[in-house]
């Protein structure tokens, strides 16, 4: 199974390493699952960590390691209703071919948690979702 893990699931992993987005991490390097993002998501992870916890980005760089980057095509449409600024995201998971795309931002794309019918059979969950599914 591959995740593709949002900025803010990243965030969360090296902000606190003891939590659930950090877990993910944890299990993918057991070989669960394969983890991957995108410059643009690491990117605004490491601006948002620069900004609120600087202590943390050592942290960031040692879960990264863990990680396929992978780059938005550019190509395809993104859900109508998605903002632009989370469209590079979703083309990032569809170009990798994620089975699932990791995100805590429910504002934005919270139309398209758990409706892989809206993302061409890709599933949009919170990291807590997709650990719950795990167990179901």
């Amino acid at each position: 199974m591959r995740l593709f893990l949002d900025a803010n699931v990243l965030f969360t992993a090296a902000h606190n390493p003891n939590g659930k987005a950090a877990l993910v991490l944890e299990l993918a390097n057991a070989g669960l699952w394969q983890p991957v993002t995108s410059p643009y998501a690491l990117e605004e992870a490491r601006r948002n960590l620069e900004r609120k916890y600087p202590a943390c980005l050592a942290e960031l760089d040692r879960r990264v390691a863990e990680l396929r980057l992978v780059v938005d095509s550019g190509l395809g449409d993104c859900p109508q209703g998605l903002a632009e600024k989370d469209c590079p995201i979703y083309l990032a998971a569809r170009s990798c071919q994620a089975d699932v795309l990791l995100t805590g931002d429910l504002r934005d794309f919270g139309f398209l948690m758990n409706a892989p019918d809206k993302t061409e059979g890709m599933c949009i969950q919170t990291v807590a979702d997709f650990l719950e599914s795990l167990s179901s």
